[in-house]
């Protein structure tokens, strides 16, 4: 069964896949299904911290320093934006960090 995805998790983009700036937004074609994912503005500041391994917690972090949103609320939708994107093969969980 796959580990768990927590705010101390490391996570990275797979090789499986490419991507290109569209503006503000983004495509992200997985190679593996052939699927094209279309990215907001916000999802694709979150695919660019992603192209280097970070925990979640950097990734929030970071996302609080540039947008106005609750810490809370910043965290649960993270989390599940990143979730989704592990089901849809585009990131890799690499391993939790010390806490």
């Amino acid at each position: 069964m796959d580990a768990a995805i927590s705010i101390r998790s490391i996570v990275v983009a797979t090789k499986n896949q490419v991507s290109c700036a569209l503006g503000d937004e983004s495509a992200i074609l997985n190679m593996q299904n052939s699927v094209y994912y279309g990215m907001n503005s916000v999802g694709t500041r979150v695919w660019n911290l992603l192209k280097q391994p970070r925990s979640i917690r950097e990734i929030r972090d970071a996302l609080l320093e540039e947008y106005e949103v609750g810490e809370e609320e910043c965290e649960r939708d993270l989390l599940e934006l990143l979730e989704q994107m592990r089901k849809e093969g585009l990131i890799e969980l690499r391993s939790a960090a010390a806490v």
